[in-house]
């Protein structure tokens, strides 16, 4: 996906060569996402077992990404 948005942006490709495929993909965007709701559905238990332990790494690697991404770019903008 990065790589077909960097080609579109830089206009090696051309967005009407690959308008027919985006809206096939749209279209059926729905049905992309059946597996992931009938897993959810059939894990649910386990995952309610351990909704607390999700939650608290969810957020603490949250907390940690923004911290070292804040980090980097305060790094890299100083040299410049």
């Amino acid at each position: 996906m990065i790589l077909l948005f960097a080609a579109l942006r830089l206009r090696w490709v051309d967005a009407e060569k690959v308008r027919p495929a985006a809206r096939f993909l749209l279209g059926a965007m729905a049905l992309f996402f059946v597996p992931f709701g009938v897993g959810l559905t059939v894990s649910w238990p386990l995952l309610a077992d351990n909704l607390w332990a999700i939650l608290v790494s969810a957020v603490l690697s949250t907390l940690v990404v923004l911290a070292v991404a804040g980090r980097t770019f305060q790094s890299l903008n100083r040299r410049r």
